[in-house]
């Protein structure tokens, strides 16, 4: 008999990730904790989204925290999204 360890990540009472390694639970947790201060922020600001808008707003700044910076420092978003491009393209090439 084998044991696994999962760790599960619950979000507002939701089960959000499970997963058996603890650094991505970690990870997928904090990025869930910056989502909820970005929508504490925005509503704060005087905001108003839709609920479900708002969390997935909120979601892909989190998720994209680096790219999200560099655009906040100046860098242009087709210099980013052209990065990122290649980056994908890259990719699919070493797998292929």
């Amino acid at each position: 008999m084998a044991i696994i360890v999962k760790y599960v990540v619950e979000h507002n009472g939701e089960e959000k990730l499970v997963t058996t390694d603890k650094k991505e639970a970690d990870q997928y947790d904090k990025m869930l904790d910056i989502a909820d201060n970005l929508g504490e922020y925005i509503i704060a600001k005087g905001i108003e989204l839709e609920d479900d808008f708002a969390e997935e707003l909120t979601i892909l700044l989190s998720k994209n925290k680096d790219a999200v910076t560099k655009l906040l420092k100046g860098v242009s978003a087709s210099t980013l999204l052209e990065k990122e491009s290649a980056d994908v393209v890259d990719i699919q090439k070493s797998q292929a």
